[in-house]
């Protein structure tokens, strides 16, 4: 298990952060969490304001899973939280030949899932995922469990755990300081479960999460 960054090469954007926390109601946080058209591609106090493929974002950062973990045509691959699967379309196009699969949420996202990988993804919970255990030699979650209440939080840590035969990686909404609170506070829209670092390492633990992990903070 290891504190590491494996988005690196993820473009960074500038967070309007005070901006945002202005003009964000709790009634967009209730719409923008059923994850459906409004949170995708409705209007941007919803969620992503327009959520298309765009090489620029993924494609740098697949290779980075690959040579960390040591991937290769032969490696089975799950990406929990996909959305419209456009990360597994730039691990398609690096390992034709994996074995991808894609769940997430939101019958919204699957059924607009890019044509690639549209026929791997489907609709289900990071809480009770359908998959035998031991099933992927990765497990990745980028952004997605947070947005769980904490007992299904750590249910979905136990699942990612139990269908990864070798490795996981996860990345959660977190702080460090009372500054970085204060950002997340007005910048959250979607999670329902964020905290100190040290908090996430200690629930990691008492969940049995083995995996890799990095922390969202704006």
């Amino acid at each position: 298990m290891s504190e590491i960054d494996l988005l690196e090469n993820y473009p960074k954007t500038q967070r309007k952060v005070e901006e945002r926390a202005e003009v964000k109601t709790e009634e967009d946080r209730k719409i923008a969490r059923q994850f459906g058209q409004e949170y995708f591609d409705g209007d941007r106090r919803f969620g992503y304001g327009g959520y298309s493929y765009q090489p620029r974002f993924w494609q740098p950062v697949v290779p980075t899973f690959i040579d960390y973990y040591g991937l290769d045509e032969e490696s089975s691959i799950l990406d929990v939280g996909c959305g419209k699967g456009f990360m597994l379309h730039d691990f398609a196009l690096a390992l034709p030949e994996a074995a991808l699969k894609g769940i997430d949420a939101s019958q919204y996202a699957v059924t607009n899932a890019i044509e690639k990988v549209k026929s791997v993804i489907s609709v289900g919970n990071a809480k009770e995922l359908p998959f035998e255990d031991k099933s992927f030699d990765l497990v990745i979650s980028i952004n997605t469990i947070h947005n769980l209440p904490i007992e299904e939080c750590k249910q979905a840590l136990r699942e990612i755990q139990r269908v990864s035969r070798r490795d996981a990686f996860i990345t959660v909404d977190a702080y460090r300081t009372p500054e970085e609170k204060i950002r997340m506070d007005a910048w959250n829209l979607t999670a329902q479960t964020y905290m100190h670092v040290d908090e996430w390492k200690k629930l990691f633990k008492e969940v049995g999460y083995e995996g890799d992990y990095y922390w969202f903070i704006p």
